[in-house]
């Protein structure tokens, strides 16, 4: 069991779609023009939906972010190791110096929570404002809600605000059927839309690469895999910045 496992405890209910966290998350972050590092999904009212759930008739607004997953995908689509999950506090994280930008594990993210960083050529996403908390902050986007629909906090932490949010409530989490990668993203009684997560795709290359890793590890040594890291990010990374999948959303993460 991990010491720590952070997560969010988001009741959509409260949103009322001011961008207000995404806003604050773009700046506290330096997020690139055209990306994002969270969003705002939405479900438009439908009065004509037979045996529509409870709430499809109003619009209803729901605030998410990289879902810091339990079982990663992300992390399986990684040549290099440079997406890994932290055993210290459960989330999901890029080693910059081993990340080469190949993007593999973009398509491998339900979500769409990430994108490539064209002043870096590396791929970021969400972290929960890892630097605001060392110094005991909050993330951005919870300090901002100005209906603090946002709750976050450690799981494993019975006294915490999300561990208690848990134990009161009844609480689901948006996941793709085919693609569960057990998400710490929780929300409160219903939520909507539901029907937007993708089924992840590892990349057929990648999928052979995890198999042959370690043999290559025990021949050519860590100083040699180095170099070829390094080689393959030259040869992967195009000078000119890639199509993030949030472009590709743009009109879906606005509306």
């Amino acid at each position: 069991m991990m010491k720590k496992q952070l997560a969010m405890v988001i009741d959509s209910s409260s949103c009322i779609d001011c961008k207000a966290c995404m806003t604050a998350c773009k700046v506290e972050n330096q997020v690139s023009a055209g990306n994002w590092r969270n969003w705002i999904k939405v479900q438009d009212a439908d009065f004509a939906q037979s045996g529509r759930p409870e709430g499809a008739d109003s619009m209803h607004f729901q605030p998410g972010n990289c879902m810091h997953c339990d079982n990663p995908t992300c992390v399986q689509a990684c040549p290099t190791s440079a997406t890994y999950k932290d055993e210290k506090d459960g989330t999901v994280k890029v080693n910059e110096n081993l990340c080469i930008g190949c993007g593999s594990c973009i398509p491998a993210c339900p979500y769409g929570a990430r994108y490539r960083r064209p002043d870096k050529k590396i791929v970021d996403k969400c972290d929960f404002c890892e630097h605001r908390r060392q110094r005991g902050d909050l993330p951005a986007c919870v300090t901002t809600c100005p209906t603090k629909a946002r709750t976050f906090g450690d799981l494993n932490d019975p006294d915490s605000d999300v561990a208690r949010l848990l134990k009161r409530n009844k609480t689901m989490r948006v996941i793709n059927p085919e693609s569960d990668t057990r998400p710490n993203i929780y929300y409160m009684s219903m939520t909507a839309p539901l029907n937007w997560p993708v089924k992840a795709e590892i990349p057929t290359p990648i999928q052979l690469w995890k198999f042959v890793n370690p043999l290559v590890w025990g021949f050519v040594g860590l100083n040699a895999l180095g170099v070829l890291a390094m080689l393959g990010k030259q040869l992967l990374v195009k000078d000119e910045p890639p199509v993030s999948v949030h472009e590709e959303k743009k009109e879906d993460a606005h509306e």
